[in-house]
Protein backbone atom coordinates (compact mmCIF):
# COMPACT_ATOMS: atom_id res chain seq x y z
CA UNK A 1 0.00 0.00 0.00
CA UNK A 2 3.17 2.55 0.27
CA UNK A 3 2.66 5.30 -2.26
CA UNK A 4 -1.27 5.00 -2.62
CA UNK A 5 -3.42 8.16 -1.15
CA UNK A 6 -6.30 6.23 0.99
CA UNK A 7 -7.89 9.48 2.06
CA UNK A 8 -8.94 10.14 -1.75
CA UNK A 9 -12.72 11.54 -2.06
CA UNK A 10 -14.70 10.73 -5.31
CA UNK A 11 -17.74 12.96 -6.40
CA UNK A 12 -19.90 11.38 -4.04
CA UNK A 13 -17.46 12.30 -1.21
CA UNK A 14 -16.91 8.82 -0.54
CA UNK A 15 -13.29 7.15 0.47
CA UNK A 16 -11.45 4.08 -0.60
CA UNK A 17 -12.68 2.93 3.05
CA UNK A 18 -16.50 3.61 2.81
CA UNK A 19 -16.92 1.96 -0.63
CA UNK A 20 -15.38 -0.79 0.66
CA UNK A 21 -17.94 -1.02 3.64
CA UNK A 22 -20.46 -0.68 1.87
CA UNK A 23 -19.97 -3.22 -0.74
CA UNK A 24 -20.12 -6.01 2.40
CA UNK A 25 -18.92 -9.27 0.86
CA UNK A 26 -15.75 -10.86 2.06
CA UNK A 27 -13.35 -9.71 -0.54
CA UNK A 28 -13.98 -6.21 0.49
CA UNK A 29 -14.23 -7.05 4.45
CA UNK A 30 -10.41 -8.38 3.91
CA UNK A 31 -9.81 -5.11 1.40
CA UNK A 32 -11.33 -3.00 4.39
CA UNK A 33 -9.02 -4.45 6.91
CA UNK A 34 -5.81 -3.79 4.60
CA UNK A 35 -7.16 -0.28 4.05
CA UNK A 36 -7.51 0.14 7.73
CA UNK A 37 -4.28 -0.52 8.81
CA UNK A 38 -3.17 1.39 6.10
CA UNK A 39 -4.51 4.37 7.32
CA UNK A 40 -7.37 4.88 5.65
CA UNK A 41 -10.54 7.16 7.06
CA UNK A 42 -13.83 6.88 6.56
CA UNK A 43 -15.57 10.17 4.71
CA UNK A 44 -16.90 11.84 7.99
CA UNK A 45 -13.75 11.66 9.71
CA UNK A 46 -12.03 13.54 7.17
CA UNK A 47 -12.39 17.47 7.83
CA UNK A 48 -14.63 18.76 4.74
CA UNK A 49 -12.35 21.28 2.79
CA UNK A 50 -15.28 23.52 2.01
CA UNK A 51 -16.03 23.58 5.95
CA UNK A 52 -12.41 24.24 6.57
CA UNK A 53 -12.18 27.31 3.87
CA UNK A 54 -16.04 28.90 5.24
CA UNK A 55 -14.29 28.69 8.81
CA UNK A 56 -10.79 30.09 7.57
CA UNK A 57 -12.71 33.33 5.71
CA UNK A 58 -14.78 33.64 9.22
CA UNK A 59 -11.78 34.37 11.46
CA UNK A 60 -10.42 36.17 8.96
CA UNK A 61 -13.20 38.25 8.56
CA UNK A 62 -13.99 38.68 12.57
CA UNK A 63 -10.24 39.65 12.98
CA UNK A 64 -10.17 41.98 10.44
CA UNK A 65 -13.27 44.04 11.90
CA UNK A 66 -12.02 43.28 15.50
CA UNK A 67 -8.80 45.09 13.94
CA UNK A 68 -10.86 47.81 12.35
CA UNK A 69 -12.79 48.63 15.51
CA UNK A 70 -9.61 49.24 17.41
CA UNK A 71 -8.37 51.18 15.12
CA UNK A 72 -11.02 53.32 15.53
CA UNK A 73 -11.65 53.40 19.39
CA UNK A 74 -7.84 54.18 18.92
CA UNK A 75 -8.16 56.98 16.86
CA UNK A 76 -11.10 58.54 18.78
CA UNK A 77 -9.31 58.35 21.76
CA UNK A 78 -5.79 60.38 19.77
CA UNK A 79 -8.09 63.02 18.59
CA UNK A 80 -9.51 63.12 22.43
CA UNK A 81 -6.20 63.86 23.70
CA UNK A 82 -5.04 65.67 20.51
CA UNK A 83 -8.01 68.37 21.66
CA UNK A 84 -7.30 68.47 25.17
CA UNK A 85 -3.57 69.50 24.30
CA UNK A 86 -4.66 71.68 21.70
CA UNK A 87 -6.85 73.31 24.30
CA UNK A 88 -3.02 73.83 26.57
CA UNK A 89 -1.44 74.97 23.91
CA UNK A 90 -3.77 77.70 22.92
CA UNK A 91 -3.84 78.25 26.58
CA UNK A 92 0.20 78.51 26.72
CA UNK A 93 0.19 80.84 23.08
CA UNK A 94 -2.46 83.57 25.12
CA UNK A 95 -0.51 82.76 28.47
CA UNK A 96 3.12 83.98 26.70
CA UNK A 97 1.01 86.77 24.85
CA UNK A 98 0.21 88.41 27.73
CA UNK A 99 3.50 87.82 29.44
CA UNK A 100 5.06 89.77 26.64
CA UNK A 101 2.61 92.29 27.18
CA UNK A 102 3.27 93.04 30.54
CA UNK A 103 7.00 92.83 30.33
CA UNK A 104 7.08 95.26 27.10
CA UNK A 105 5.17 97.43 29.09
CA UNK A 106 7.62 97.50 31.95
CA UNK A 107 10.63 98.12 29.73
CA UNK A 108 8.71 100.87 27.82
CA UNK A 109 7.80 102.42 31.25
CA UNK A 110 11.32 101.93 32.75
CA UNK A 111 13.74 103.14 29.29
CA UNK A 112 11.14 106.26 29.31
CA UNK A 113 11.95 107.03 33.25
CA UNK A 114 15.74 106.59 32.67
CA UNK A 115 16.12 109.14 29.92
CA UNK A 116 14.92 112.17 32.74
CA UNK A 117 16.62 110.20 35.75
CA UNK A 118 20.53 110.50 34.03
CA UNK A 119 23.64 110.38 36.59
CA UNK A 120 24.44 114.44 37.27
CA UNK A 121 20.59 116.00 36.29
CA UNK A 122 20.69 118.93 34.24
CA UNK A 123 21.84 122.44 33.58
CA UNK A 124 19.22 124.65 35.69
CA UNK A 125 20.99 128.18 35.02
CA UNK A 126 22.56 129.33 32.10
CA UNK A 127 25.67 128.31 31.24
CA UNK A 128 28.65 129.10 28.44
CA UNK A 129 28.45 125.79 26.68
CA UNK A 130 25.58 124.79 27.96
CA UNK A 131 21.86 125.14 26.88
CA UNK A 132 19.26 125.54 30.04
CA UNK A 133 17.83 122.19 30.77
CA UNK A 134 20.50 119.95 28.85
CA UNK A 135 21.94 116.72 30.74
CA UNK A 136 25.68 117.75 32.17
CA UNK A 137 26.93 114.40 30.77
CA UNK A 138 25.17 114.85 27.51
CA UNK A 139 28.67 115.50 25.46
CA UNK A 140 30.02 111.95 26.44
CA UNK A 141 30.40 108.86 24.10
CA UNK A 142 28.90 106.64 27.12
CA UNK A 143 25.75 108.76 27.31
CA UNK A 144 25.27 108.90 23.56
CA UNK A 145 25.06 105.47 23.14
CA UNK A 146 22.64 105.10 26.74
CA UNK A 147 20.65 107.47 24.56
CA UNK A 148 20.49 105.49 21.18
CA UNK A 149 19.89 102.33 22.75
CA UNK A 150 17.41 103.31 25.57
CA UNK A 151 15.80 105.16 22.65
CA UNK A 152 15.82 101.91 20.92
CA UNK A 153 14.23 99.43 23.39
CA UNK A 154 11.27 102.21 24.38
CA UNK A 155 10.68 102.27 20.64
CA UNK A 156 10.34 98.53 20.28
CA UNK A 157 8.37 97.77 23.42
CA UNK A 158 5.87 100.68 22.36
CA UNK A 159 5.76 99.01 18.90
CA UNK A 160 4.74 95.14 20.58
CA UNK A 161 2.67 96.55 22.91
CA UNK A 162 0.77 98.54 19.71
CA UNK A 163 0.59 95.23 18.11
CA UNK A 164 -0.59 93.13 21.55
CA UNK A 165 -3.33 95.69 21.92
CA UNK A 166 -4.56 96.13 18.37
CA UNK A 167 -4.11 92.55 16.59
CA UNK A 168 -6.87 89.74 17.98
CA UNK A 169 -5.93 86.70 16.08
CA UNK A 170 -8.05 83.37 16.02
CA UNK A 171 -6.11 80.43 13.86
CA UNK A 172 -3.47 78.79 16.22
CA UNK A 173 -0.92 79.14 13.36
CA UNK A 174 -0.82 82.83 12.68
CA UNK A 175 -0.99 83.17 16.35
CA UNK A 176 2.06 81.17 17.25
CA UNK A 177 3.81 83.26 14.39
CA UNK A 178 2.86 86.48 15.77
CA UNK A 179 4.01 85.19 19.01
CA UNK A 180 7.54 84.38 17.75
CA UNK A 181 7.48 87.55 16.20
CA UNK A 182 7.10 89.72 19.27
CA UNK A 183 9.11 87.41 21.33
CA UNK A 184 12.51 88.31 19.18
CA UNK A 185 11.61 91.83 19.49
CA UNK A 186 11.39 91.36 22.81
CA UNK A 187 14.93 89.74 22.90
CA UNK A 188 16.17 93.00 21.02
CA UNK A 189 14.49 95.34 23.64
CA UNK A 190 16.28 93.77 26.85
CA UNK A 191 19.66 93.28 24.27
CA UNK A 192 19.27 96.99 23.78
CA UNK A 193 18.21 97.84 27.63
CA UNK A 194 21.43 95.77 28.85
CA UNK A 195 23.82 98.25 26.84
CA UNK A 196 21.85 101.07 28.24
CA UNK A 197 22.76 99.94 31.81
CA UNK A 198 26.10 99.00 30.75
CA UNK A 199 27.00 102.28 29.10
CA UNK A 200 25.64 104.61 32.07
CA UNK A 201 27.60 102.45 34.50
CA UNK A 202 30.79 103.79 32.94
CA UNK A 203 29.28 107.47 33.88
CA UNK A 204 28.55 106.18 37.35
CA UNK A 205 31.44 104.50 38.39
CA UNK A 206 33.68 107.71 37.15
CA UNK A 207 36.74 107.64 35.62
CA UNK A 208 39.11 106.01 38.35
CA UNK A 209 36.09 102.85 39.11
CA UNK A 210 36.26 101.85 35.14
CA UNK A 211 36.99 98.72 36.31
CA UNK A 212 33.46 98.42 38.15
CA UNK A 213 32.09 98.75 35.21
CA UNK A 214 33.66 96.92 33.07
CA UNK A 215 32.88 93.49 35.51
CA UNK A 216 29.28 94.97 35.02
CA UNK A 217 29.84 94.05 31.16
CA UNK A 218 31.41 91.29 31.75
CA UNK A 219 28.80 89.71 33.92
CA UNK A 220 25.91 91.08 32.18
CA UNK A 221 27.39 90.29 28.32
CA UNK A 222 27.87 86.50 29.69
CA UNK A 223 24.41 86.36 31.16
CA UNK A 224 22.90 87.83 28.18
CA UNK A 225 25.04 86.33 25.78
CA UNK A 226 24.03 82.91 27.51
CA UNK A 227 20.37 83.08 27.45
CA UNK A 228 19.50 84.24 24.49
CA UNK A 229 22.24 81.73 22.67
CA UNK A 230 20.44 78.83 24.86
CA UNK A 231 17.02 80.34 23.50
CA UNK A 232 18.46 80.77 19.92
CA UNK A 233 19.61 76.98 19.91
CA UNK A 234 16.24 75.44 21.30
CA UNK A 235 14.23 77.54 18.70
CA UNK A 236 16.42 76.00 16.15
CA UNK A 237 16.91 72.63 16.95
CA UNK A 238 12.61 72.93 17.50
CA UNK A 239 12.14 74.27 13.77
CA UNK A 240 14.47 71.36 12.64
CA UNK A 241 12.66 68.61 14.62
CA UNK A 242 9.62 70.11 13.15
CA UNK A 243 10.77 69.93 9.35
CA UNK A 244 11.95 66.52 9.73
CA UNK A 245 8.56 65.29 11.37
CA UNK A 246 6.55 67.67 8.44
CA UNK A 247 8.86 65.63 5.54
CA UNK A 248 8.04 62.29 7.18
CA UNK A 249 4.23 62.85 7.72
CA UNK A 250 4.90 63.28 3.59
CA UNK A 251 6.62 60.54 2.83
CA UNK A 252 4.63 58.40 4.81
CA UNK A 253 1.30 59.76 3.39
CA UNK A 254 1.69 58.25 0.30
CA UNK A 255 2.10 54.91 1.44
CA UNK A 256 -0.74 54.55 4.24
CA UNK A 257 -3.88 53.89 4.36
CA UNK A 258 -6.70 56.55 5.30
CA UNK A 259 -7.38 54.90 8.58
CA UNK A 260 -3.59 54.09 9.77
CA UNK A 261 -2.30 57.55 8.15
CA UNK A 262 -4.92 59.51 10.65
CA UNK A 263 -3.76 58.00 13.84
CA UNK A 264 0.10 58.16 12.79
CA UNK A 265 -0.54 61.77 12.24
CA UNK A 266 -2.41 62.39 15.66
CA UNK A 267 0.17 60.38 17.17
CA UNK A 268 3.12 63.22 14.68
CA UNK A 269 0.81 65.87 15.87
CA UNK A 270 1.28 64.80 19.66
CA UNK A 271 5.06 64.30 19.75
CA UNK A 272 6.01 67.36 18.10
CA UNK A 273 2.83 70.48 18.42
CA UNK A 274 2.17 69.50 21.47
CA UNK A 275 5.65 69.33 23.78
CA UNK A 276 5.41 70.11 27.36
CA UNK A 277 8.16 72.84 26.67
CA UNK A 278 10.00 74.48 23.67
CA UNK A 279 11.19 77.98 22.71
CA UNK A 280 8.93 80.16 20.56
Amino acid sequence: MAGIVTSTINKAGETPLDIAEKLGTHTTSELTSVLKEAGATNSKDQPNATKQLKQTVSDIKHGVESQLMQTRQTGHKVQKIAKRLKKLHISGLNNAINSTTVAAVLIATVTFAAIFTVPGQYVDQQTQGFSLGQAHIARQAAFIIFFVFDSLALFISLAVVVVQTSVVVIEQKAKKQLVFVINKLMWLACIFISISFISLAYVVVGKHNRWLAACAALIGGSIMLTTIGSMGYCVIMHRLEEKKLRSIRQSESRSRSYSVMSIASEQDVLNSDFKRMYAL
